[in-house]
């Protein structure tokens, strides 16, 4: 096994991306930040759109200053959110920036699909929760335009990004389970999906695992001249996949929440769970990096708290965050999941309309507001977590928060608090560290992912937060916050 080894970390979140550098030997997680910046979607004419090129310009930005840093990485790996692809037509060019996922368009794909598959049967296929903008219905509402007919391969946002930086075509294996097209039996593509939905040949590219090298950076790249240079190596392509590697997990029994603009809440699993109950209850099944299944529910996430500072025109979270502190807990409560809350805009006014209409009192400050989303995401990871150990039948002891939100300490108090157990917030940079953790694998610098682990335990803050008094409270709230 080599002593360490340098990395390069590409993380792209849905509300911005960095580029990080990490070291990593037997007693070493060194990380370090070399570019940050926004993901701010674009809105056009014809919807809402990533501006893709502006991320691969940031990529290079940042491989850039790894370079001038005089870091000799020998991989670089990148991850992102899951769903959302790039077309390429037949001479390898980009067909239009992808489509956000919050576009409305997607919605009319899903009467396609289940036109063509029953949701029982896609669910046996593939495990994938129900979300309206899953990759397949996204594929279903393209079907007809130019830019489709144009298409000859599809690619996931990581994989377009590392196929401008190598030239190598693919699908990393965690993302791919994300589409709605993975058969979870075989993990490939499911070719009896491809013929029901009317798919071109050869679109889905050939499926490669976590740890895989998929080629030298192409010439005239930072990072690819002088000495050996580095390649691009495969991660968990879906940052919650190299989010949950990064879970500083030891023997307990554990559930983890990936807290960030969405949070990811659920089980790792040896295999999946693909019962009625469980497509009842809307769990997905999703690969991670190493072949084990993430079984989890998508909640709605801190998107509620950025795009309401969005609406107010405030930056001040931390003071927000104070306010909300002292308000009265749990005096209003909604289900953060109610697709009414999905698209962009006044996201305030419509969660105090929600409110009004289910009989809680209306959150009439910014305050106020704040403290209604942070109780009634505590409550709806309460019942996700719930719902997965009773369908999975497992014991969960204890809950690790990582992500963005492992640094809101009133969410990972409420979490505790409404969960009736301890929870461990943190590392932050979860994701990163994933990725990098992957890498270091790969190189063999690790053993193996419980190796990775126990160094992420020894190397990384985490801070403990112990329920309070008050579940009688909690669950008479989880009444009033449930679906309607």
């Amino acid at each position: 096994m080599s002593a360490e080894v340098t990395v390069v970390a590409v993380d792209l979140g849905a509300a911005s991306g960095r580029v990080m550098t990490g070291r990593v030997g037997a007693d070493r997680l060194d990380l370090a930040e070399a570019h940050r910046f926004p993901n701010e979607p674009v809105a056009l004419p014809d919807g809402l759109y990533w501006d893709v090129l502006r991320l691969y310009r940031e990529l290079l930005a940042g491989l850039d200053r790894v370079a001038a840093s005089g870091a000799a990485p020998a991989s670089v790996g990148i991850d992102s959110w899951a769903v959302d692809y790039g077309l390429l037509d037949a001479t390898g060019a980009l067909v239009g920036n992808p489509v956000h996922y919050r576009d409305p368009r997607s919605a009319a794909g899903v009467a396609r699909v289940h036109a063509a598959v029953p949701p029982e049967e896609l669910y046996r296929v593939t495990g994938l929760q129900h979300l309206p903008f899953n990759t397949v219905f996204q594929l279903a509402a393209a079907r007809d335009t130019p830019a489709f007919a144009a298409a000859r391969t599809l690619l996931l946002v990581p994989d377009l990004l590392g196929y401008w930086l190598t030239g190598r075509v693919g699908a990393e294996l965690t993302n791919a389970s994300t589409t709605g097209l993975l058969d979870l039996s075989t993990m490939d593509w499911s070719p009896a999906l491809v013929a029901a939905l009317g798919l071109p040949p050869g679109l889905l590219p050939p499926i490669h695992r976590p740890g895989t090298v998929l080629g030298a950076l192409r010439p005239g790249l930072p990072l690819a001249a002088g000495g050996p240079g580095a390649v691009l190596r495969a991660v968990g392509s879906h940052d919650t996949a190299s989010a949950v590697a990064g879970v500083p997990a030891g023997d307990r029994p554990f559930a983890y929440v990936s807290s960030g603009t969405w949070s990811l809440v659920g089980l790792e699993l040896d295999r999946p769970v693909r019962t009625e109950a469980s497509r009842a209850a809307n769990f997905t099944n999703e690969v991670g990096v190493d072949g084990r299944i993430r079984f989890l529910r998508n909640v709605a996430g801190l998107w509620l708290l950025q795009e309401s500072m969005r609406a107010w025109h405030r930056d001040d979270l931390a003071g927000l965050l104070a306010a909300a502190a002292r308000e009265t807990p749990l005096r209003s409560v909604i289900d953060p999941d109610d697709p009414e809350f999905l698209p962009p805009g006044d996201l305030p006014a419509r969660i105090a309309a929600a409110c009004v209409r289910r009989g809680e009192p209306e959150p009439d400050t910014p305050a106020r507001v704040v403290r209604c989303v942070l109780d009634s995401l505590a409550l709806a990871y309460r019942a996700a977590l719930r719902t997965a150990a009773r369908l999975a039948d497992r014991d969960v002891e204890v809950v690790h928060v990582v992500g963005g939100g492992a640094r809101n300490e009133l969410l990972c108090q409420l979490t505790a608090d409404a969960c009736g157990l301890p929870v461990l917030a943190g590392p932050a940079e979860a994701t990163a560290l994933g990725n990098v953790l992957v890498q270091a694998v790969a190189a063999e610098v690790l053993p193996d992912l419980a190796a990775a682990r126990r160094l992420v335990a020894r190397t990384q803050p985490v801070r403990r937060y112990d329920p309070r008094p008050g579940r009688d409270d909690w669950a008479a709230a989880a009444v009033r916050a449930a679906p309607r």
